[in-house]
């Protein structure tokens, strides 16, 4: 993670993370995370869902920097993380 950490206090750029699960859990736990987009599906699947996707990851405080509809239906939402206490 001090690589992760340094990157993003040296690079101009915003840092983005579309990896893995653990990865991203790690990245919020370590406070690294600036930023979460969350883009919602208007769907239900009881059938095929198999478990929550941040399944072990702290309980986070979540202030909405964003929102905005995609294709006329699919909410996009992008918060700051901030770690619950």
């Amino acid at each position: 993670m001090d690589i992760v950490a340094r990157l993003k206090e040296e690079s101009d750029v915003p840092l983005r993370s579309q990896a893995s699960l653990s990865l991203n859990r790690a990245l919020m736990a370590a406070g690294l995370v600036d930023r979460l987009q969350v883009t919602i599906f208007p769907v239900i699947s009881g059938r095929t869902g198999i478990s929550p996707i941040l399944v072990g990851a702290g309980d986070f405080d979540l202030e909405l920097l964003e929102s905005r509809t995609l294709d006329g239906h699919i909410p996009e939402l992008i918060y700051r993380p901030t770690l619950h206490v």
